[in-house]
């Protein structure tokens, strides 16, 4: 009997381990594999994910240590000392239960079962059998009683179920050699099939923000003409970058749109390396991913790299009206597109009568030999003018005539997650500008918002986050931009939002218009509260799962 309930007890402490590991292969992922910052995430966050365990395992140690004293001054009874083991295994039963991570939390981006997610859990897995298992040695070797010492065992086990963050960390360091060997034989066999497709069009396409937008605006316009491979979703990694060429890209394809993402110096340069473009194309700079960038000038030297990696007869493009992007265009000497809007003696490509609503924007595309023609989309918001003006610049580049761009940009759809509106039937109009925010992107954001001129105007946010030491500024000032512009203001995040509230407050905001919460379903229940019909909500930036207070 007693060795069925050890049975039992292992096959629960298995399980809770392997659930427990899933959660850190989540956290680890989401953080790119990279030590540095899982290591960052586990300081900041660590401590909030695992309060219920740091309570349980207190109790849990001052258990155990009762257990054994009571043990031994009742030794002589064991009808008693039974009687004590089987109550510790339920009270640790009791403990271990509510540790685990809830099954219906709000998953935004879902842990992803990659070859390399399942040879990390695979190796973490075996860590722990190998530790357990020189645990579990010794226990024999210098316990007498094996059984009636059970609760020992248990309570190693439940310190190295709640150190399953640390042998992540160790498991990754462990394969990471591995790791590189098999990315750099993927990166270089990806790199050889760009190389040996010579008439493939190669289009790179980076920026602080906008980039995703512009990708898939490109490609909707260029496949009036070319067959057009794009990179998915937000692809825009090394390894990102050759699973899409190494499974997807073939001849049947004549353009490819390779997405550029960037955290440290030198990431561009690896990824034009990778894909070879001939038109490169610089859409923002802005204060995004300070935390690793430090400062301006990195950003801009980083996006730069994508110029500097074309070939001399590659062609670069540039949001002129773009201060940071100015400098650099000035200082280009390839071949160069300038976009922007409004009529400038410098500009190469550009929209001028601008009408946006909160139904899309029509304009008027010209270009320096004076042509011109009148486009309508159902995209939201100024910004998205300049992403479509990107794109036109690279059909352009690419010989599509004004009548083929038209009939393109009428056929560009939103975005999931990027100011798309929703309209649910309940009369409350929603917009999603959920999938990320940066201080120019939630500007244009309360912008659409503005434009709306029936109901109040309901914004829930978490606020920005990876600006650095700017990002306290860059939220006060959203909360100064949503006081000119909404009705309440529901604020995610009671700790993290704070300068939002202080800037609202500065517009002389009424305060019971605010309300801050701690997630999402708080907010949901405060909208059913104060939402009714023909009100519009923003739903500005949704935080990464591995972001918290």
């Amino acid at each position: 009997m007693n060795i069925l309930i050890i049975l039992f007890l292992v096959l629960i402490w298995i399980y809770l381990i392997i659930e427990r590991s899933k959660f850190f292969l989540h956290m680890i992922q989401l953080e790119g594999y990279k030590e540095e910052q899982y290591r960052k995430w586990l300081q900041e966050s660590n401590k909030v994910y695992s309060e219920t365990l740091i309570k349980n395992s207190i109790f849990i140690f001052i258990m155990t240590i009762l257990f054994f004293v009571v043990s031994i001054f009742f030794n002589n009874k064991d009808k008693l000392k039974l009687f004590l083991w089987i109550l510790y295994n339920l009270l640790w039963i009791i403990c271990m239960i509510p540790t685990l991570n809830p099954k219906d939390k709000d998953i935004k981006k879902p842990l992803v079962f990659t070859n390399r997610a399942k040879r990390l859990y695979t190796t973490n897995l075996i860590l722990n059998f190998f530790i357990i298992l020189i645990v579990y040695i010794l226990y024999t070797k210098l316990i007498s009683d094996v059984l009636f010492n059970f609760p020992l065992i248990l309570f190693l086990g439940t310190a190295l179920y709640y150190f399953q963050s640390e042998t992540m960390f160790l498991s990754n360091v462990i394969i990471k050699p591995l790791e590189n060997n098999i990315n750099m034989r993927f990166f270089q066999q990806a790199q050889e099939k760009i190389k040996s497709m010579e008439d493939l069009y190669v289009v790179g396409i980076t920026g602080s923000f906008g980039k995703t937008s512009t990708k898939f605006v490109t490609g909707t316009i260029l496949s009036e003409r070319y067959r057009v491979l794009n990179t998915p979703e937000s692809y825009n990694t090394p390894m990102g970058l050759s699973m899409v060429i190494n499974n997807q890209l073939n001849d049947k394809y004549q353009v490819f749109i390779a997405e550029m993402g960037a955290r440290n110096i030198g990431d561009i340069k690896e990824l034009a390396k990778l894909t070879r473009p001939r038109i490169g194309v610089i859409t923002s700079v802005g204060p995004t991913h300070l935390e690793t960038f430090k400062n301006l000038d990195n950003i801009m030297k980083t996006k730069y790299e994508l110029i500097e990696e074309l070939p001399t007869d590659g062609i670069a493009i540039f949001n002129y009206d773009n201060e940071h992007i100015k400098k650099l265009a000035d200082k280009t000497f390839k071949e160069k597109i300038l976009y922007g809007i409004g009529n400038n003696e410098q500009l190469d490509i550009y929209a001028e009568e601008v009408e946006v609503s909160e139904m899309g924007s029509t304009f008027t595309i010209k270009d320096k030999k004076g042509n011109s023609i009148r486009c309508t989309t159902k995209l939201l918001g100024k910004h998205n003018i300049y992403n479509i003006l990107a794109g036109v610049s690279v059909a352009i580049a690419m010989g599509l005539n004004f009548q083929e761009i038209k009939k393109g940009i009428e056929k560009i759809k939103p975005i999931p997650h990027r100011l798309n509106i929703i309209n649910p039937g309940t009369g409350v109009i929603i917009i999603d500008d959920a999938f990320n925010s940066n201080p120019i992107g939630a500007k244009a954001a309360l912008e659409v918002l503005s434009q709306f001129k029936e109901g109040r105007k309901i914004i829930v946010t978490p606020g920005m986050v990876e600006l650095g030491t700017r990002e306290e500024e860059a939220n006060r000032e959203l909360g100064v931009n949503i006081g000119k512009v909404c009705d309440f203001a529901i604020l995610i995040g009671e700790k993290r939002t704070v300068p939002i509230y202080e800037g609202l407050m500065e517009t002389g905001y009424n305060e019971d218009n605010i309300f801050m919460v701690n997630d999402l379903e708080e907010a949901t229940k405060i909208i059913q509260r104060i939402a009714r019909p023909k009100d519009v909500i923003l739903f500005e930036n949704d935080l990464p799962d591995n972001y918290n207070e």
